[in-house]
Formats: C-alpha cells, sequence, structure tokens
C-alpha cells in the first residue's frame, strides 16, 4: 500500500512514519506540507492512500480533494473533531483524532485493505448510482469513529437526530430517523413504529402483542413493539 502523508506539521509526520514503519504492506513514498505541494504529488506518485490533515496553509484537506479528479483513499488525521461529518460526505474511509493510536492506524488501513482490487472496482459503480448508505461517523464524548450500519441492531429517534445501539456504546447521530429510513437499505432495515428503526438481521423471535402488533426481539438488544399499521406492513412483507 503505497501512502502519501499530508500535514505541516513536522513532529506529525515524523510520528505517522513512525507508526507505519511496523506495518510490512506498506510504504510512504512522499510527505506533503501544503495543498499545492499535496496536489502535485498525488499526480506525480499515484498513492494508494492519503494521510490528509485538515487544517494547513494554503487551504484544507478539503481543497487537496476537490482539486484531484480521481483522488486515492483518505483518511483523515487531524486534532480536531468538528469536521467528521464533512469528512464522511467526501468519503472519507476513517476520521483519527491526533494524537493518533498504533491500533486505531491499524484497524483504518484494514479498511483500505477491504476495499482494494476487484472488490473497490465493483463498488464504486454502485456508488455513484445511490447505494444505500454504509457506514456514517459519530461522536461520543471526545471520541470519533466509523461505525458500519450493518452491525448495529437498533437505531431510535431522538427528535431530529437518531440514536445508534451498539454493544457497549449508544452515540448520538445528527441526522433523522425519517432520514435513514430512507438511506438505508430496505432488505435489511425495517420501520418498526415512529421510535424504531430495526436491524432484520438482529431479530431472533417474532411474538404476538396486544391489540395485534408484533413484538420483535433483538440479540443484542431490547424488545420492540411495532405499531400496528407496521405490524401489518411486516407480516404482508414476510408473508406471515
Amino acid at each position: 500500500m503505497r501512502v502519501l502523508i499530508v500535514d505541516d506539521e513536522r513532529l506529525a509526520r515524523a510520528e505517522l512514519r513512525r507508526l507505519l514503519a511496523s506495518i510490512p504492506d506498506v510504504e510512504v513514498v512522499g510527505e506533503a506540507t501544503h495543498v499545492d505541494d499535496a496536489c502535485r504529488q498525488v499526480e506525480a506518485l499515484e498513492p494508494d492512500l492519503l494521510l490528509l490533515d485538515i487544517q494547513m496553509p494554503g487551504g484544507s484537506g478539503f481543497d487537496v480533494l476537490a482539486r484531484l479528479d480521481e483522488p486515492p483513499d483518505v483518511i483523515f488525521t487531524t486534532a480536531f473533531d468538528a469536521h467528521a461529518v464533512r469528512a464522511f460526505s467526501v468519503n472519507a474511509l476513517d476520521y483519527l483524532l491526533k494524537p493518533i493510536e498504533a491500533e486505531r492506524l491499524a484497524e483504518a488501513l484494514e479498511r483500505v485493505r477491504q476495499r482494494s482490487g476487484p472488490a473497490r472496482r465493483a463498488s464504486e459503480p454502485t456508488q455513484a448510482s445511490g447505494a444505500p448508505l454504509e457506514r456514517v461517523f459519530v461522536k461520543e464524548g471526545e471520541r470519533c469513529w466509523l461505525v458500519q450500519l450493518s452491525q448495529v441492531p437498533l437505531i431510535t429517534s431522538e427528535g431530529n437526530y437518531s440514536r445508534l445501539h451498539l454493544a457497549g456504546h449508544q452515540p448520538l447521530l445528527l441526522r433523522s430517523l425519517s432520514y435513514l429510513e430512507e438511506k438505508l437499505d430496505p432488505s435489511r432495515f425495517f420501520r418498526a413504529s415512529r421510535q424504531h428503526l430495526i436491524n432484520l438481521d438482529f431479530v431472533d423471535t417474532l411474538e404476538p402483542g396486544p391489540g395485534g402488533t408484533l413484538v420483535a426481539r433483538l440479540r443484542q438488544g431490547p424488545e420492540v413493539e411495532m405499531s400496528r399499521r407496521q405490524s401489518q406492513r411486516f407480516r404482508e412483507r414476510m408473508s406471515l
């Protein structure tokens, strides 16, 4: 994996080089310190991955991506968590907060590996044609990370926001439940009620509830009582 480090801070670049030196399949092909330099080196070196800072002289990391016709995969490395939502909108694979932990960097690089080769090429046309939303950035306290939505058993509504129910974590997402319902894979996620969106992959059993409703028992989650209307839709969908 050919990596270009883009950061205006010398110590930050050196730390990334140190972390990457212990990873056998990674080669640091260059370093850039500002927007123009980064764009030139991407075109000259054709790296597989950018480790990209956001704030730098002459613009931002987002400006680098905007100027590239075919940007490589991107992992943002920054001291600021305020740009995570925008980073996801430009299809960043991860968003690492400084000081960067070796374990988090290794996880992010594994995502790049999973996207390489034929698997990545096969996925690109689908993304362009409006594929279902597969991952989101979330923030909990000082931590910001990428969540694969296929691993989320339950999403609940909190006003204009949504709560992701994961094992050990319940981060808030700054999107409404209705927005997520439109963007998620309808073969996997089902709107059980006004307050609940369930992942059908995590449904263990279905039981009859009061007034003709259905109650879904979720692995790694609570029981969810479907509304009457959605219970009927679920029966029709599943031919129950």
